[in-house]
């Protein structure tokens, strides 16, 4: 199905680009949300008439999401989850969770804007992208920890999985060691000497 863009479609075109799209993304995702109109000459004659007000009104709609970009690029959310000893979480944390941590914080974007490839299933600092115009982006850190504690030794640079596996090693070694040395002063034969 060919369409005139109302505004600017990640991968697919800016403002005015009359484009070829499959029919159900045109039927369900580009005309339902308003993002384009069918090319037809009717069409074409509507869109060239209100083709400055579209401008204007994408021009503004950049600004705001500027506006909002600055106040929260770079900035750093602590999500506080149940995890196992290896660092999987028991859940995981998607889109929507990392964006009602941003609105707590005071931030106003859509649950819709936090991209993620896929879920956060494990312990640790993620950087996450947030869409909030087609031309403005933002990235955000999202540390997922079991405890604030955590939280906090992972914002220093620590991998706290690897730190509790090579304490825990460390541990098993000195027991090791002093049952070692406990069983040789045990050992009759030792003392037989």
């Amino acid at each position: 199905m060919q369409v005139i863009l109302l505004e600017r479609v990640e991968n697919l075109g800016v403002i005015g680009d009359e484009v070829k799209v499959r029919d159900g993304f045109a039927r369900n995702f580009l005309l339902p949300q308003k993002k384009a109109l069918r090319a037809t000459d009717a069409n074409r004659k509507v869109f060239e008439g209100r083709r400055a007000e579209l401008e204007a009104k994408n021009a503004e709609a950049k600004a705001a999401a500027e506006k909002a970009s600055k106040k929260i690029d770079g900035e750093s959310y602590v999500l506080i989850r149940q995890a196992g000893e290896a660092g999987q979480l028991y859940g995981s944390v998607s889109s929507r969770d990392i964006a009602d941590e941003i609105a707590k914080a005071g931030g106003k974007i859509d649950r819709n804007a936090v991209v993620l490839d896929k879920p956060i299933k494990t312990v640790g600092v993620y950087d996450v992208r947030v869409r909030l115009h087609a031309e403005v982006y933002a990235t955000v850190k999202a540390n997922v920890a079991r405890s604030a504690d955590e939280a906090e030794r992972q914002a220093k640079g620590e991998n706290v999985i690897t730190a509790a596996a090579e304490a825990q090693r460390a541990d098993a070694e000195a027991a090791a060691k002093e049952l070692a040395a406990n069983s040789i002063t045990n050992d009759p034969s030792a003392r037989a000497e």
